[in-house]
């Protein structure tokens, strides 16, 4: 009886087809690379915005304060859409997001290549913003998607696209509009065209194998944090990212001016030290990510926010070589936070990646804006010099860090 019984339990079991059984969820650099050369392409665009600052405030007679509401007309813009765009796309996917944000964005750099007054700089820089909006949400979701995993390791090398093109696109400005003037901004329009092409091709990979991907990752990892834990956290990420971004804004708005003004620069020498800051913020972002795999997220935040506190310190009184060597070191060590600031809220929230994402995308724009146009009002009532003395502090709110509650995650 035990035979026959065990020959019936045999034959009602099917034999298992090895040919359909799921392939492991491996980190797929093709995508996220992918994803991060989308990346560059669309900060490039952005960062051309800061970079003709010299060349609009001379050509429309523009104060800093003008400059800063440029800035922050961008920034708000770019701010305020991004997690309403996350939260819908959480709920109701949209993978086309990727090739229209950029679009829009084409559309905004052609206006600003042609634009004729300083309301038309206002409205074209509103359009950059709605395309930085639209793009941002999904292709992060689409890396983390690619990630098989590795969450600290995708979002860093999807950010370091950006922080690569971020770091191009000064020294782009510099050899193609400055010298040949606004019009010469519509050369960036191929860019725009480029970067619908790479969001077209993550378009089709989401339509086949988004879905599955996000399934496999969501049985695995974070359980998140009970209500008045995420309420701490954002608090805390919110006072991270402030001053983060409000010193990083000083750089990527006024560090040229800061430059000329000082150590009497030209305008094109000054955008060689920018390139220099934005590099090693790329550089940095790019290690941050899987070191935070690696030694916790927490980790990553202490060392980037109090490890560079010094060096901002001794930067307002550095001679021009020092100044070169303490910039590259804060943009190494800075930099290696956003990665790991993403992936905690990640974390701290599952299951909401499109809107976590656009919040602290949103975020990094809001505040990145709102700092221009106060540091630029500053700037104007007391210098600049004053401004990089003033600045020189924020990374000591790094020590709101200890009170982050701690993620806990299965695997």
């Amino acid at each position: 009886m035990s035979g026959s019984s065990s020959a019936l339990q045999a034959a009602a079991v099917p034999p298992v087809d090895v040919s359909q059984t799921p392939p492991p969820q491996g980190f797929l650099i093709r995508i996220v690379g992918a994803a991060a050369f989308a990346h560059l392409l669309n900060d490039l665009i952005q960062a051309l915005l800061p970079s003709v600052y010299p060349m609009l405030k001379t050509q429309y007679s523009l104060t800093f304060g003008q400059i800063g509401w440029i800035a922050l007309v961008y920034q708000i813009t770019a701010s305020l859409l991004q997690p309403w765009i996350g939260l819908y796309t959480d709920k109701h996917p949209k993978p086309y997001l990727l090739p229209i944000g950029m679009l829009a964005t084409l559309v905004g750099i052609g206006m600003l290549a042609f634009a004729g007054s300083y309301p038309m700089l206002l409205l074209a820089a509103a359009v950059v913003g709605v395309g930085s909006a639209t793009f941002h949400p999904e292709a992060s979701r689409v890396a983390r998607m690619a990630s098989g995993g590795r969450f600290g390791t995708a979002q860093s090398t999807f950010q370091v696209g950006g922080n690569t093109g971020s770091a191009i696109g000064p020294l782009l400005a510099a050899a193609i509009v400055v010298p040949y003037g606004q019009s010469a901004i519509a050369w960036f329009m191929l860019a725009a065209l480029l970067a619908i092409a790479v969001g077209l091709t993550l378009t089709g990979w989401t339509l086949r194998h988004g879905q599955a991907r996000a399934k496999s990752l969501s049985r695995g990892h974070a359980v998140g944090l009970g209500r008045k834990e995420i309420v701490r956290a954002i608090l805390v990420v919110g006072v991270l990212m402030f001053a983060k971004f409000v010193y990083i804004a000083a750089f990527t708005n006024y560090f040229t001016f800061y430059l000329i003004e000082r150590f009497s620069l030209t305008v094109q020498q000054s955008q060689l030290y920018l390139f220099m800051f934005l590099a090693a913020v790329a550089a940095g972002t790019f290690f941050g990510g899987p070191v935070g795999d690696r030694i916790g997220r927490k980790a990553v935040i202490w060392v980037s926010f109090l490890g560079v506190a010094p060096f901002a310190l001794a930067l307002p009184y550095a001679n021009l070589f020092w100044t070169a060597a303490l910039v590259i070191t804060i943009g190494l060590v800075m930099s290696s936070a956003f990665a790991a600031l993403v992936v905690y809220a990640q974390e701290a929230v599952p299951g909401r990646v499109g809107m976590v994402s656009g919040l602290m995308f949103g975020l990094m724009f809001g505040i990145s804006g709102i700092g221009a146009a106060e540091l630029g009002r500053l700037a104007d009532s007391h210098g600049l010099v004053w401004v990089y003395n003033l600045t020189s502090y924020l990374p000591l709110l790094g020590i709101a860090t200890a009170f982050l509650p701690k993620t806990k995650s299965v695997r």
